[in-house]
């Protein structure tokens, strides 16, 4: 499904299901410390129902089932959810392909909702008011966000130059650490209670970090194929020249726990 926003990438059309393939294989990406951040807020454990919004392949249900939560995802593509059917085999997670201002749980039915790494995707207006509906009474809206940093990395800064060539108008560029922006509408229904940013590396591969970064939405969710045969001789025959078989790469995580208000 292409999906085109005049605030995102100066409104190209993008399509996750074209690179679903290796959005799964590449994207589990983050480290335990991510994770448990997340545990130490007391959230996503412990028989408590959560819903992941912008699931992708399951990667936040997946990696946290262990912990007791019963999780439900979705998200608008239906390749993203047939890739986390796929890998989330023998777990007892429930997945549907359904964008998130077409969601319809019933009220209550909630205790914490996810949204990680496609919080500013959403028609805020719309869907703040689904999301409090189906949270139960002090329910919690976690968004949680993770981006390599170019200007501190250089492997990750060449890495993005060479997607800023064949899409100059990708706005996943350029990141540097600050605290995940929160639409005002929120204020209606929800408290921020806590926010917290920190830096982390993540290990790579050269073959890995390349398939991250073909799984992102300015390379394979929106190249066409010739360009984007281009953009993968081009960096494979980067990588070789400027980094190691095997590297840490620099990144910051960002998380906002939000709380209905009482």
């Amino acid at each position: 499904m292409i999906i085109k926003d005049k605030s995102i990438d100066g409104d190209k059309g993008f399509d996750w299901g074209k690179v679903s393939t290796e959005y799964a294989k590449y994207r589990d990406i983050y480290p335990q410390m991510f994770y448990q951040k997340i545990l130490d807020l007391g959230l996503c454990r412990d028989g408590q129902r959560i819903l992941d919004i912008g699931t992708g392949t399951g990667v936040l249900p997946r990696n946290m089932y262990s912990y007791g939560g019963k999780w439900t995802g979705t998200d608008i593509s239906e390749e993203q959810i047939k890739q986390a059917k796929h890998l989330s085999n023998g777990m007892n997670i429930d997945y549907k392909a359904v964008a998130t201002e077409k969601i319809d749980f019933p009220e209550g039915t909630f205790d914490v909702i996810t949204a990680c790494q496609c919080f500013w995707y959403f028609d805020h207006e719309n869907v703040m008011l689904k999301l409090y509906k189906m949270l139960k009474p002090g329910g919690k809206l976690l968004v949680l966000y993770m981006a390599w940093l170019p200007f501190e990395d250089e492997i990750a800064g060449k890495s993005e130059g060479l997607v800023l060539r064949y899409s100059p108008a990708w706005s996943g560029a350029r990141e540097t650490m600050h605290p995940i922006q929160i639409p005002n509408c929120y204020k209606q229904k929800f408290d921020l209670i806590h926010h917290e940013e920190y830096q982390l590396n993540v290990h790579f591969s050269r073959e890995s970090w390349h398939g991250r970064m073909k799984a992102c939405r300015g390379v394979g969710a929106s190249l066409s194929k010739k360009d984007l045969q281009s953009w993968e001789s081009e960096h494979l025959k980067m990588l070789s020249e400027i980094s190691p078989e095997e590297f840490d790469v620099k990144h910051y995580a960002a998380l906002a726990e939000l709380q209905v208000k009482k």
